[in-house]
């Protein structure tokens, strides 16, 4: 089977396609023929050698999310069967013709939806429930920030909080992305290049901020929180050091926060699967949210497909289709 490695780190001219040995399944694994691959910041991360996504090995595979058809399972597998197309989340390797994962981080591809739409759902998905509603506790009539609406984490999380009932503010950096974002159901969007967000919000206020930016953002983001507010990072692009007023903290009942999702223990993404199985599926098939595809490109054309996620800060999801021979 063809893979898609990193042998050193560096640009995306490092990326290398070999051939491997066929994966053979564990006991409550599945083997998915994979028909396409997303493509996150946080591989782009990994091949610059900032974090690794997966164990200690002597060929490393980026990938954190596929859809494709389940081709063999293990001897404890229920969940599925040979045949049943699915999405799923992992913790590296996705960039593979086949890849092994365990049941519980399958989801059925949504009825509607194609290979491609499913295979930009699970990375996102997962960090946007985990974060903003179960963490977050973001509720119907509360209003959400989304910081970098245009991204995969942004395009979903405008969706599904409104589809949830709540309000959604975005910030982003173009006139372009704010039209998008105000045709996703954006409430209220604001060019960070033109606009103080701080300024923009701080009559009315915000109840829940996902943050991928921290640094110089916080102090504005606790600025504008309301009472009893939840401020929840998922990266910190602007810097990771910030200072926090421990008084503003505990007048104003704040709750900080973060997560990662790579590093959570299997139980807990079984979980989540169930949850959003359950939770989300429904609104994507009644029409209520819509994956969002920037481009796609042919599994072998993948270091251009880096390049244009590092050049291009594109609006929505970068696939890799693996139907190419």
């Amino acid at each position: 089977m063809k893979a898609i490695t990193i042998p050193v780190y560096g640009d995306a001219a490092v990326l290398k396609i070999i051939e491997l040995p066929e994966v053979v399944p564990e006991i409550d694994e599945v083997i998915v023929e994979v028909k396409a691959s997303g493509i996150n910041r946080s591989d782009i991360l990994q091949r610059q050698g900032k974090y690794k996504v997966q164990e200690s090995t002597d060929i490393e595979i980026p990938g954190l999310e596929v859809s494709g058809v389940v081709v063999a399972c293990g001897a404890a597998v229920t969940q599925w069967k040979k045949g049943d197309k699915i999405c799923a989340l992992l913790s590296g390797g996705g960039y593979s013709q086949y890849v092994a994962v365990r049941e519980g981080q399958c989801l059925p591809i949504p009825q509607g939806l194609n290979f491609i739409e499913a295979a930009g759902l699970p990375e996102t998905i997962f960090t946007v429930w985990s974060n903003i509603f179960e963490r977050g506790q973001l509720l119907p009539g509360e209003t959400l920030l989304v910081h970098g609406g245009s991204s995969g984490i942004g395009v979903t999380a405008i969706q599904i909080a409104r589809a949830l009932g709540s309000k959604v503010v975005t910030t982003v950096g173009t006139e372009e992305k704010i039209k998008f974002c105000y045709e996703l159901g954006a409430d209220l969007c604001i060019n960070y290049n033109t606009q103080d967000f701080e300024e923009e919000l701080k009559a009315a206020g915000v109840d829940v901020i996902l943050d991928m930016i921290a640094g110089p953002y916080f102090q504005k983001n606790i600025n504008i929180l309301n009472e009893d507010g939840r401020l929840i990072h998922i990266n910190a692009e602007g810097g990771k050091n910030v200072t926090l007023d421990i008084w503003e903290m505990m007048i104003k009942r704040l709750t900080i926060s973060g997560s990662t999702l790579r590093s959570r223990d299997y139980e807990y993404k079984k979980r989540l699967a169930e949850v959003i199985t359950q939770k989300i599926w429904p609104i994507i098939e009644a029409g209520k949210f819509k994956p969002i595809i920037y481009k796609v490109f042919p599994y072998h054309d993948v270091i251009a497909a880096h390049q244009c996620m590092e050049q291009d800060k594109p609006i929505g999801k970068i696939i890799l289709d693996w139907s190419f021979s």
